[in-house]
């Protein structure tokens, strides 16, 4: 049967493919609708499968927080190029995806898929439909949720975002300064990137390595190295303080004040709005990292 431009347009309304595409599948399905959507998505599935081995190293790092129901969330979702992180339809998913974490709570990546956003398809199906749009892979590589007193952070436009999670009361919460005091804390976690909260984190390997790289330097420094073992023990251990203002988050000194570090900050922040304030837990993601770039010849 003859496919009006009409109907190709209304098709391409409502699936966001391309002219061509729609009419392929509107003459496929004889005019009819939904027979032909069922056909793009179909498509899309086998678009996406096809694109699944193409590196996806780009795309970004979103955050936030809903202080009505006390949930935060920050999410990382990758594709092939950095441009895709410009285009409406990617961001929107990303934040569908965000708000489907933050209202299911599903227990991982493969369980995110399984949810249904609100237009009732489910993150799969939307991804897939969104790989058939934009014609790159896309993939939701990683989430982290918490509940409580969050606050969020996104910093470049999507390279990095931060959600710290707070221990204090709910009239501390609700006070304006104590989200301009969050919004400082996941800064700092951003600029400064710790790797734990707090001396106590520090596992006993890790501890072990940097002891055994202090000793190691005084033993190749000519005022140290005849020194006895047990004033060197005790060096080495003086020593990992400057690695504690480094990789702990209370113990760096405080990005906007050089002057204190975090852990006064925050104690200097609860006297202020009359309450107890400490930092429970933080997640910090970095778009891309620890991914294999995609060489562009």
């Amino acid at each position: 049967m003859a496919i009006s431009a009409k109907d190709v347009m209304e098709l391409r309304k409502q699936t966001d493919c391309g002219m061509m595409e729609c009419k392929k599948a509107l003459t496929e399905a004889d005019g009819n609708f939904e027979k032909a959507i069922e056909i793009l998505r179909e498509r899309g599935l086998a678009t996406a499968a096809k694109k699944a081995s193409r590196v996806a190293a780009e795309g970004m790092v979103y955050a936030d927080y809903c202080p009505e129901c006390k949930v935060g969330v920050v999410i990382e979702v990758n594709a092939e190029t950095d441009f895709v992180a410009k285009n409406d339809k990617f961001v929107a998913f990303v934040k569908e995806a965000t708000k489907v974490i933050m209202k299911q709570n599903p227990a991982d990546v493969e369980a995110l898929m399984a949810c249904k956003t609100e237009s009732g398809e489910t993150v799969d199906e939307a991804l897939k439909n969104l790989i058939l749009v934009i014609k790159e892979n896309i993939k939701v590589r990683r989430f982290a949720r918490y509940e409580g007193h969050c606050a969020a952070y996104v910093h470049g436009g999507g390279t990095h975002g931060v959600i710290v999670k707070f221990e204090t009361s709910d009239d501390v919460a609700a006070k304006p300064e104590f989200a301009a005091f969050g919004k400082d804390i996941a800064m700092q976690v951003a600029a400064a990137n710790p790797n734990y909260l707090n001396e106590s984190d520090v596992p006993e390997d890790v501890l072990a390595k940097e002891k055994e790289i202090v000793l190691a330097q005084m033993a190749n420094d000519p005022k140290t190295a005849n020194k006895p073992d047990a004033i060197k023990e005790k060096m080495a251990i003086g020593k990992l303080g400057k690695f504690y203002k480094e990789a702990c988050l209370v113990d760096q000194a405080f990005i906007k004040d050089g002057g204190m570090d975090v852990k006064k900050y925050v104690a200097d922040t609860a006297k202020a709005l009359g309450g107890d304030i400490k930092i429970a837990s933080f997640t910090h993601f970095t778009k891309g990292e620890g991914l294999e770039k995609r060489n562009e010849d």
